[in-house]
């Protein structure tokens, strides 16, 4: 099935929402393979937004970067994304502990009062539903001190249950929370094992956020932790192909 065109008003702004999200040139090419049209109608809709004083600079061929004091209103929003916004926050209201829940139905509120009405439907008679955690442990794990902790780029001292039942303490850096459809996992640099470890966050006896940083800036860290990953599923598809 082909995709139904977006009008010309979508376009312009889809094209203005590429350019914000790239830190490269992007090319016209680029532009009409994502947008599904041609790139001659790039070339005009580009021309027409710089007649209309979006700063875009750049030539064909090379790419187009758009200015960084620009910005659009920030709910010039369409369907797509309203429908996004819609899934996240109803997967975070379903999965996230309270202040997470609330927050997302909070701005689920807020968006609500601000799009017009033609829009409301997408909000009110969603097209998309995510899965209840019907099967997620009960646990009282404080994962807003541990947000808390990951926001300062402080080192938290937890005590933390194994998979034998074994209760340990360890010192560690924390870089990010991940969530799935039953856990919640605090991927942190531990002290003790010098390695990134996956701590299970219902399985957090009691958490210290300490008055000492993390010895590395969490984007370096995060940087490190995926390219981790990457490497460890690259051997498991090695081995398993």
């Amino acid at each position: 099935m082909i995709a139904e065109p977006l009008r010309s008003t979508d376009r312009l702004f889809q094209i203005i929402q590429i350019l914000r999200r790239s830190s490269r040139p992007v090319t016209a090419r680029m532009l009409s393979e994502e947008l599904e049209v041609s790139i001659r109608t790039i070339y005009r809709d580009v021309a027409h937004l710089i007649g209309q004083r979006v700063p875009i600079s750049g030539e064909a061929g090379v790419g187009y970067i758009l200015g960084a004091g620009y910005d659009m209103p920030p709910l010039a929003l369409l369907p797509a994304e309203l429908e996004a916004i819609v899934l996240g926050a109803q997967w975070v209201a379903a999965h996230g502990e309270k202040e997470l829940s609330r927050a997302a139905l909070d701005v689920l509120t807020k968006v609500t009062a601000v799009v017009p009405p033609a829009l409301q439907p997408f909000i009110s008679i969603p097209s998309t539903v995510t899965k209840l955690p019907l099967d997620a442990p009960q646990g009282k794990d404080d994962r807003a001190s541990l947000r808390a902790a990951i926001r300062a780029g402080m080192k938290l001292r937890l005590h933390y249950r194994d998979q034998q039942g074994e209760v340990t303490e360890r010192t560690v850096w924390p870089v990010v929370l991940g969530y799935s459809d039953i856990t919640c996992m605090l991927i942190a640099w531990c002290e003790l094992r010098q390695g990134f470890r996956h701590f299970r966050t219902d399985r957090i006896h009691a958490v210290e956020i300490l008055d000492e940083k993390i010895g590395e800036s969490r984007s370096r860290l995060l940087q490190r932790w995926k390219a981790q990953r990457i490497t460890a599923l690259a051997k498991i598809m090695t081995e398993t192909g």
